[in-house]
This record gives C-alpha cells, structure tokens and sequence, in this order.
C-alpha cells in the first residue's frame, strides 16, 4: 500500500519518538541531610492558583505530611522553569525578569524577613528585621541584583528608593526567601521570590508564591535551618514525571 506524503511524515514522526525514548528526570534525588520539603503543585504551567502541603522526612527516610493543605497563589502568568537545585536544566520556557511566572524546580529557603522586631512566639530561623535601611534590587543592571542590601539611609543610592524594601504593606509582614536564581545569580533570570501574604483570595502575584495569614505563620513557626528546608513548585504533570526521580513525597491524589 503506497502511503501519503502526510502518513510518511507521521509514522515518520512516530518513529522518531520511538527511538528517543520517554523524557526522564535529569537529576538525582534530593539529599537526605533536607528534612523539611514545602511542596506546591499547580494544575499546569499556566495555572496561577494552586496547593502546598509541608513535609518532614522520617526517620525511615520517607515524607510525612505536616498540617493541611493550604491554597496558594503564583504569578499572573502562570509558571516557568526557574534556577535552583533542581530544574535548572529541564528543557522549557526559562524565568525571565518581569515575565509574571513564578520559578518551577526545587529552591533552598534562605533568610526570613519580617517588618516586626522578630519572629513569631515558637518560630527558630535566620531573620532579619527590614528596617528604612533595606533593599533587594531587581534592576539586572544593578550591581547587587538579586541581593539583600543595607545601605546607609543618610546617603542611599540613587536607585534606592525604587527598591526599598520598607514598605508598610501589610502583606510583606513576613518574607520567606526562596532562593531562585541565587547560586549563582544569572542578571535577568528573575528576583525578590518570597513565600508572603496573600493581598486577596485571588490577587496573583508577579512571581511571588502567596497564601493566607494563618498560614504563612504556621510555616514560619515550623521552618528549622538545621532541617535545611526547600521549595518544590510543580505543574502536576512535571510532579509526576519527576517526583521518584528526585525523592520527593507521592503525588497527592487530591492534585491529580
């Protein structure tokens, strides 16, 4: 049977992604020394609401659930591929500078910053208090682009005051770092990335992962450096192809 030029090209197609074989994860399970996992999985790429679970590890070396479910907020835009532990080299649309997507992959949690004098009663992490002196710059052409900087308030720069980060918005009461684009840092790939305080059920965010009051405060009481805590942020699909290869927690069946 003589086929078309189309069913040459399709077979032809299907031939091809034969011999390639099915995508696999590009990395190896995360350590055992991170003992606290924040996961966030989002029903697609575009999707700018979604879920986060904590985790602990047990002493069996599996992920326990820590607390409910809580709804979250992303970037207008949806998600993109950011750079941090893990999904740095996954093929896909890269996190850009003002795109409105908040990074996917795996990120380390840095510093909490809060505008009260300290953290909650019970919480025990690095913290530092954002006085009228700080300032993370998201210009890539400025020199400390996706840094926290203290500069003196007698005399700051002349690109301070559109990057200060004392802003009386009650939504910044807390920060939690989540180190996107951070080691090292690449100019443009995208800055400022923190867990805070949702301004709305459905506000997004420019790239920002954000959820209620309550319970934020949970996570920050929670949060032990010792237990080296990291981010997961997913679309599912992206979950499930890579949750074995990465040694995270089962997919949920909830996200599914």
């Amino acid at each position: 049977m003589r086929l078309t030029f189309f069913q040459q090209r399709i077979r032809a197609i299907v031939f091809a992604a034969a011999a390639i074989g099915p995508v696999v994860a590009s990395a190896e399970p995360l350590g055992a020394e991170i003992q606290q996992l924040i996961v966030s999985v989002a029903p697609d790429w575009a999707a700018w609401q979604g879920t986060l679970q904590r985790y602990e590890r047990g002493p069996d070396g599996q992920w326990r659930k820590v607390g409910a479910s809580v709804p979250v907020l992303y970037g207008k835009n949806g998600l993109a591929w950011g750079r941090g532990v893990r999904g740095t080299d996954e093929p896909g649309l890269r996190k850009r500078e003002g795109d409105g997507r908040s990074p996917a992959g795996v990120f380390a949690i840095g510093t909490i910053y809060g505008n009260d004098a300290r953290l909650p009663e019970g919480a025990d992490f690095p913290f530092h208090q954002v006085t009228a002196s700080d300032a993370w710059p998201d210009d890539p052409k400025n020199p400390f682009y996706n840094q926290h900087v203290v500069v003196d308030s007698a005399n700051p720069p002349a690109w301070f005051a559109s990057q200060r980060m004392r802003l009386g918005d009650a939504a910044y009461r807390w920060r939690v770092e989540i180190r996107h684009n951070a080691d090292p840092i690449e100019p443009g790939a995208g800055s400022a990335t923190f867990f805070h305080i949702r301004r709305g059920e459905t506000r997004r965010t420019s790239a920002c992962t954000t959820m209620a009051e309550t319970a934020l405060r949970d996570m920050v009481v929670w949060l032990r450096a010792a237990a080296k805590p990291h981010y997961v942020l997913l679309p599912r699909a992206e979950y499930e192809r890579l949750w074995q290869a990465w040694g995270l927690p089962a997919p949920r069946a909830e996200d599914r």
